[in-house]
């Protein structure tokens, strides 16, 4: 997608080969018509596959998953990564190791809110190793629901996540494919590739 790439390279901030900063514009203060564009691309692209709801992590895939889920007209699940006072029956949890963090938590996700029924698309902010989203696959599973795919705004291309989760059947769609990460330098896969 032109227009992430470019506002990607307008503010992003690649702070050394791994880390790619996006914080002016997804995932602390939000730019909501970039999100509405995203939300509908997302849309146009798994138009027709019978999507039931829309699957996200807290926190920084919400907006682009809530716009996604508003533009397929179908309900949206937070997948929450702290446990919370209320939400401790019922639930489908699976335990997770960050890649930027390097720390684990506890994927967590109510039954009441997804059955063998629905046919899910995940959508997160990042694609690097693909644990995040083999996490949310795996709650999924407990759930006996189907993965329609994963949808990431940006992929890091250099690491494997793309290939761990094809290798568990799921079609992955990135708008922004990051080829190469440096202190200052961000480049993309060429649009065609």
């Amino acid at each position: 997608m032109k227009k992430l790439e470019e506002k990607i390279l307008a503010e992003g901030k690649a702070v050394n080969e791994n880390i790619l900063k996006v914080d002016s514009f997804v995932n602390h203060q939000v730019d909501p018509v970039l999100m509405q564009e995203i939300g509908m691309e997302f849309a146009r692209h798994f138009e027709g596959q019978g999507i039931t709801k829309v699957v996200t992590i807290e926190s920084s895939g919400i907006a682009p998953a809530l716009m996604t889920a508003a533009a397929l007209h179908v309900p949206m699940i937070i997948l929450k990564k702290q446990p919370s006072k209320i939400l401790n029956q019922n639930l489908y949890q699976t335990v997770v190791t960050s890649y930027t963090k390097g720390t684990s938590y506890e994927l967590t996700m109510s039954q009441d809110y997804m059955s063998e029924n629905d046919h899910v698309l995940i959508i997160d902010d990042f694609l690097s190793n693909g644990e995040a989203a083999t996490g949310a696959i795996r709650l999924l599973r407990k759930a006996h629901a189907t993965i329609a795919g994963v949808g990431v705004l940006i992929e890091k291309t250099f690491q494997t996540g793309r290939e761990k989760l094809e290798e568990q059947g799921v079609p992955v769609y990135a708008l922004a494919r990051v080829s190469k990460l440096a202190k200052d330098v961000i480049e993309f896969v060429p649009e065609n590739e």
